[in-house]
């Protein structure tokens, strides 16, 4: 479903959403934007935090991206925090709008990059809310995950 982001430029992550969701699907979406916005976004405007996606009268939709105004767009600027439409073939927004209705799923943006195409892309991922156990257990697995690496590199080194 969602491409490899390795060859694509990064413009914002969303490191707080692996932390606070365990991820059940990963889709990858095109955005609605105008030409100031991408701009902005080539100059390293864009923040992903505190981000969310809502699917109302069968659209996708983008709530609290962050795209600050074009240092030089004048009164072709638009608001930062405005909503912008995602762009998913129908059968996923069905998908996703189901799955969305059921308790404790929601729709979490995980990075927004430009595609090798030079189109601005968002990886969003259907999620599920943590326990604060879960986040306690994935941040032990991650520290032992970290000594074991730790120590396999010592011991090549000797």
């Amino acid at each position: 479903m969602a491409k490899d982001t390795s060859q694509n430029k990064q413009l914002a992550v969303n490191r707080k959403a692996r932390h606070e969701y365990s991820l059940e699907e990963i889709f990858e979406a095109g955005l609605v934007l105008t030409g100031t916005e991408v701009r902005s976004l080539r100059e390293g405007g864009g923040q992903l935090t505190d981000t969310f996606a809502l699917v109302r009268k069968g659209e996708a939709w983008l709530h609290g991206l962050h795209i600050r105004p074009y240092s030089h767009g004048n009164r072709f600027n638009q608001e930062p925090d405005r909503v912008r439409k995602l762009l998913l073939h129908k059968k996923q927004i069905r998908y996703l709008d189901q799955k969305a209705s059921q308790a404790g799923f929601t729709i979490v943006p995980l990075s927004l990059y430009f595609s090798p195409e030079g189109k601005v892309k968002v990886e969003i991922a259907l999620a599920k809310g943590k326990k604060t156990y879960d986040k306690r257990d994935s941040i032990a697995k991650r520290d032992s995950d970290r000594e074991v690496a730790r120590a396999l590199k010592q011991r090549s080194q000797e």
